[in-house]
């Protein structure tokens, strides 16, 4: 392990292995993804995250669509190896024992990078605290603050205890690593021999600190009632926050304008610590994740400056083996250098059918294991796999039944796959599954062949996205912030059909590389925007993408040899990473 890295990446989750559900989805996607190119390029980052010892949950799906969640106990000494180093933290003035566990990542020119899983399940802690490290946002409020103290505070002191002392930037991945701060802030003032923080503090700390949001969706931006972060930060940090919010800091972080003759006063108030807030004000560079996100951002954070830096995706992980060996023949290194796959321009149209019809036949004999159901392959298939929420809209392709069975008899049939899984505590989102479930039951018989497969990870998303004909993709503007999906099914040649919204705004090219839903245009009648985007979506597919793909196939081709070429060779992580390169880290 080389404690040389000089750059921290803490994520509160992370995909590194379909064996270890450390991650519930793209955020944890894109972690996974930043560590694995660091290691390509060589970047000295180590990376930071919770063991999640009981993963985030197993998706059972009843006949009717209900969803039933179970723990996933996994093989941690299997495939991670235990270190020595200890660390302590404290919760509510009990003393929390911290140990780590390492994860190797080895880039394709030989260097690695080390992630970092904190653990808090040691036999000298208490009952209670031995399972912070559990459950991936699972438990209440508390719990996830409590988890909280064990990133950001608990990550830090393992860092230092395992040797790492080059650090010069500390990258936040969402709010949930904030608490960092506070930990850098203590270090900052024992550096200084001073007990309270002063603007000095303040900007040693910014100085070392990046954050990137990730939602315009306000769940997305944990807080917290003060009073509780009193008692759970207690006597370590407690203080600490308090002086933090008696400087001209604490009004943008708690959002407030109102004067307090007290720090004390503060947690008497109902006031809330944003997380969201404290990462903002004590870092010196702060990003969304695609140029519209970004725009979306600085309305949200108007005192802040918030670049944008788009999201990318892992080739090499998120090409699959039908693709990646048609690249191979002809695009030497492109793993190694992404921007090669702009050369993808040259391959002949058959060879890109023959490649996708391989990893067509994979998707689909995994549909008939996993659900009894035979798609045909000669019929155009949809994909849409993603966290189940309502704002994601799986429910749009069904709005008008009697017009979507009208188009499949009309224009030479119709399948889509689903896959995703609602929060446990989503039940808008639990509902939106059954409401798919419904719809594909209801269509069968007019020969339009819906399936749900369960159980969404890593694994099931790389048949999906190299599988399907067409990305499906509909959430409501602005609530998309990036969308990593369709990138990596455009990397397998596999166009979108999206709304304008996150990185399909920069990667949309109207019949080059995919089609757009709807205008992007936003309107404060969500009514009325769901028909309308409802019957752009039945349009495009009744009058350009069915048409293409039956009658004109080697157009159909084409526009899968674009996405290659000219999404892939963007939209990847090689590329963002070097815009943090640039922007964030140097």
């Amino acid at each position: 392990m080389d404690s040389k890295a000089r750059i921290a990446y803490f994520s509160m989750e992370i995909a590194l292995d379909a064996r270890m559900p450390t991650y519930s989805g793209g955020l944890g996607v894109l972690a996974g993804d930043t560590v694995r190119t660091a290691a390509d390029l060589g970047v000295p980052m180590v990376a930071v995250c919770l063991l999640h010892r009981r993963g985030y949950f197993r998706q059972q799906l009843a006949s009717d669509g209900t969803q039933h969640e179970h723990a996933e106990d996994w093989q941690i000494d299997a495939l991670l190896e235990p270190l020595a180093a200890r660390a302590k933290v404290s919760i509510a003035s009990r003393q929390v024992s911290l140990r780590a566990w390492h994860y190797r990542i080895a880039g394709c020119h030989g260097h690695e990078v080390s992630v970092i899983f904190i653990d808090s399940d040691l036999p000298e802690n208490d009952a209670y605290d031995r399972r912070l490290t559990d459950q991936l946002y699972g438990g209440d409020a508390y719990y996830r603050l409590c988890q909280e103290v064990l990133l950001g505070i608990g990550g830090v002191r393992l860092l230092r205890a395992l040797g790492f002392d080059s650090i010069t930037r500390f990258h936040m991945n969402e709010g949930h690593a904030a608490l960092l701060t506070l930990e850098l802030l203590a270090e900052a003032c024992q550096g200084n021999g001073q007990n309270g923080i002063g603007e000095a503090e303040i900007e040693a700390v910014r100085a070392q600190c990046v954050f990137t949001t990730h939602t315009p969706v306000p769940a997305g931006h944990d807080q917290f009632a003060l009073e509780m972060a009193a008692e759970v930060l207690g006597k370590s940090h407690a203080p600490r926050l308090r002086d933090l919010f008696s400087t001209d800091v604490y009004r943008q972080v708690l959002r407030t304008d109102e004067a307090f003759t007290s720090p004390g006063e503060l947690l008497h108030r109902g006031l809330m610590l944003n997380m969201t807030y404290l990462a903002l004000n004590l870092s010196r560079y702060v990003n969304g994740v695609a140029h519209r996100h970004g725009e979306i951002s600085r309305l949200m954070f108007a005192d802040y400056r918030v670049d944008a830096i788009t999201n990318g995706v892992h080739a090499a992980t998120w090409i699959a083996a039908p693709m990646a060996q048609l690249l191979d023949r002809h695009l030497a290194g492109w793993a190694a250098d992404n921007v090669s796959l702009r050369y993808a321009l040259a391959i002949p149209l058959a060879e890109i059918g023959e490649a996708h019809t391989r990893a067509k036949r994979q998707l689909f004999d995994h549909v008939q294991t996993s659900c009894g159901v035979g798609l045909d392959p000669q019929v155009l298939t949809l994909g849409f796999a993603r966290r189940a929420t309502a704002y994601k809209r799986p429910d749009l392709l069904f709005h008008d039944m009697d017009r979507l069975r009208q188009i499949a008899r009309d224009h030479g049939g119709l399948q889509a796959v689903f896959a995703g899984k609602a929060h446990p505590a989503d039940a808008g989102g639990k509902a939106l599954i059954r409401q798919v479930h419904a719809a594909a039951a209801a269509l069968r018989a007019d020969g339009v062949q819906v399936v749900y497969l369960p159980d969404y990870d890593i694994r099931l998303a790389l048949l999906l996205v190299s599988g399907v004909d067409v990305w499906l993709n509909t959430p409501l503007p602005p609530n998309e912030a990036s969308g990593t999906s369709g990138m990596k099914a455009a990397m397998n040649g596999v166009p979108s059909l999206s709304t304008l919204d996150g990185w399909w705004i920069e990667g949309h090219l109207e019949g080059i590389t995919g089609w757009a839903i709807g205008s992007g245009e936003e309107d404060n009648a969500a009514d009325r925007m769901l028909a309308c985007d409802a019957r752009s979506l039945y349009d495009t597919l009744a009058e350009v993408v069915m048409p293409c793909f039956y009658r004109h196939p080697e157009d159909f081709l084409r526009i899968r040899r674009n996405a290659i070429a000219l999404n892939g060779a963007f939209f990847n992580s090689q590329r963002m990473l070097q815009q943090y390169l640039r922007r964030a880290y140097l």
